[in-house]
Order: C-alpha cells, then structure tokens, then sequence
C-alpha cells in the first residue's frame, strides 16, 4: 500500500500539548514506520516547541514548523500542508496531538486512498463508528453541526466535521488553499465542500474516536459563531449551483 500511494506526511498541530506530544507521535511512528510527521507548533507557552525538536533531532521522520503565533486550526493546517507540498510528500494526513484519533485507525484511512478515494475522512457516523467518553452535549452539539451542514450545503457526508482526514497531494492542489480562511471546525467543513465540489471522491472510514484524557479542549463559542454563519454563508450562495445541479439529472 505504502509503495502505492508514495511518501506520506501526517501533520498534527499543537499549542499546549507538551504531555500529550510524545505519547502521539510514537504511536504514529509505531503504527506506521514508514510515514513522517510534521508538528505544526503555534508558539506554545508551555514548550511544547522545544519538545518537538528533542523529538525531532532523535529521529529523521519526525520535523518541527514552529508558528509565530497561536492563529486557529485552519492556519495551522494550511502551513503544514504547504510545507509537505514543497517537500513534495503525496499523502497529507491531518491528526489531532490529544489521542482522540488513534494513529492505529490510520492504515484504514490510507487504504481508502489506495482504493482510488481523493479524500477519507475518518467518520464517527458512520455505520462502525463510535465516539468514546465524549460528554453527552459535545456529541449533540457535534451531531446537531453535521445535520446543519448536510442540510444547508447538500453534502453527502456524515462527518464533514472530522479532523482526522487524508487528502492526495493532488486533491489540496486542485482544490486551492490560498482562498480558505476559516478555522477551527470550519476549515474541516471548507474543505470537504471544495473537495466535493471540484468532482473528486470522498470517502468516509468509520473510527473510535476518544475523547481526550490530558490537557483541555481548544472548543470555544468562537469556533462554534464561525462555523455556523460561515455554513450558513455557503449554503445561500450554494443554492443557484444546487438547484441547476437537481434540474439537470
């Protein structure tokens, strides 16, 4: 599989994940040897930059992006993505640094590409998907997102909300990244849309998803205004191409 789909990246953004940081990229480096990942660090106060270069300088698969400053998800996805890019790896993974997605669920994620998938999603909603110690309100209100997003933007997907994805290399230059400017949840939204829409394949790979046990959750009523006046923003300038796409079949 790995000969097949080339040199693999799996970027895993921190800020404040100086405990959780070693525990996740030895586990990625367990459950596949043969991947590289970028830690994608926005100036963590707690030093978690410093951690990943003592990671780093102890093994030649694992490189450190450290960020000015702490400026959302999306940008540090963004940055992490452009970076792979230039170093021209052919997969791009986006991981959490907490343990909620578990680096030994990966190889499912890259057998969907290898099966001809442009992007897989790690779904929790999917039939084989579950989440696990999630307060009862975050899955609700994680629910309550994803039907808000398949209703207003017509996506046939489950979980367009999920960070724990794999895109080709070819998806993220087709689908364009100078133009995203959303974070947070958002940005997963975003991109699932464009990848859709550009006529590429999406596939969803059911997951555990864990909640995390260490450190605090990066969720804040910020993340949450974005994402609903931004969906809501797509879906009602969407409406013209969607309606035009339901009279031509």
């Amino acid at each position: 599989m790995m000969e097949t789909l080339g040199r693999v990246l799996v970027v895993v953004p921190t800020y404040n994940e100086r405990d959780n940081l070693p525990m996740i990229v030895e586990r990625i480096r367990t459950a596949l040897p043969e991947v590289h990942v970028l830690v994608a660090d926005d100036n963590s106060p707690d030093g978690t930059g410093e951690v990943a270069d003592g990671l780093a300088d102890g093994d030649d698969h694992v490189h450190v992006l450290h960020r000015e400053a702490k400026q959302g998800l999306g940008a540090a996805y963004i940055a992490g993505f452009r970076w792979g890019l230039r170093e021209g790896y052919d997969i791009l993974v986006e991981m959490d640094a907490d343990g909620s997605h578990q680096p030994e669920e990966l190889p499912k994620l890259l057998e969907a590409l290898a099966d001809g998938a442009d992007l897989a999603i790690g779904s929790r909603y999917v039939p084989g998907g579950k989440v696990v110690n999630w307060p009862h309100r975050r899955e609700l209100l994680s629910k309550g997102a994803n039907l808000y997003t398949r209703v207003m933007l017509g996506l046939p997907v489950r979980d367009a909300t999920a960070g724990f994805r794999a895109y080709r290399a070819a998806t993220l230059e087709k689908v364009g990244l100078s133009g995203v400017e959303s974070q947070g949840y958002c940005f997963q939204v975003d991109l699932t849309l464009r990848t859709s829409r550009n006529g590429l394949r999406v596939v969803e790979v059911p997951i555990t998803f864990v909640e995390r046990t260490v450190g605090k959750s990066k969720m804040s009523g910020k993340v949450m205004s974005e994402a609903l006046w931004r969906i809501g923003l797509w879906g009602v300038t969407g409406l013209p191409r969607r309606l035009r796409a339901g009279r031509d079949q």
